[in-house]
């Protein structure tokens, strides 16, 4: 028998499934809550008892996004924490696996942030979100150098600041110009030269 807790669960994986496939083909504002609960196969009341807004559900699937790729990268580190060329690619990997619809996702990240862009209120949440996620990369990233006996010669925080911003850039122009621009050569050809460059024994 289904508890409440894992009926209140699966309710919300509905609904942000149902919201992701929705923002993507209307847009964020374009999309109302009646239409994703719709999608999902629910009512408003079960849309309000799970999230207060359009702006806290597009948070809940950053942060579920986010998690899973922590949770992959954690599960590298025994084996590729003292090889971190190694290590870079299968997180440059992961980037891309961890959402399956690249198109998609960076429809409705890119439109939320310009929304945040307009918004303080929603500035603020997104900030803390993404603050919470350059975080915990910040201390993978400590970790694998003391892991490799490395030093780095800028702040890791900066660094990862710096793979994000190239990643999302690099997303762009390969949706854009997928013959020219393939999805993750940029990052593949460059971060390692980077990393070479930050970092000494």
């Amino acid at each position: 028998m289904e508890t409440p807790k894992r009926r209140r669960s699966n309710t919300r994986a509905r609904l942000l499934e149902g919201a992701l496939e929705v923002f993507a083909e209307r847009g964020f504002h374009g999309a109302s809550v009646e239409d994703i609960c719709e999608r999902a196969g629910f009512t408003r009341g079960a849309f309000y008892s799970n999230f207060a807004s359009k702006d806290e559900l597009v948070l809940a699937l950053f942060q579920a996004t986010t998690d899973r790729l922590l949770e992959q990268i954690e599960s590298l580190l025994p084996d590729l924490a003292n090889q971190p060329g190694t290590l870079l690619d299968a997180v440059l990997g992961l980037l891309d696996d961890t959402a399956p619809d690249q198109r998609q996702w960076h429809l409705i990240s890119t439109e939320f942030t310009l929304h945040a862009l307009r918004d303080p209120e929603a500035a603020r949440a997104l900030n803390q979100q993404r603050a919470m996620f350059r975080e915990s990369l910040t201390r993978l990233v400590e970790r694998i150098c003391a892991t490799s006996n490395l030093t780095l010669t800028v702040p890791a925080e900066q660094f990862v600041r710096m793979v994000i911003a190239l990643h999302e850039g690099a997303r762009s122009q390969s949706l854009l110009e997928p013959r020219k621009v393939p999805a993750g050569e940029l990052e593949h050809t460059f971060l390692p030269m980077v990393l070479s460059a930050i970092t000494k024994p």
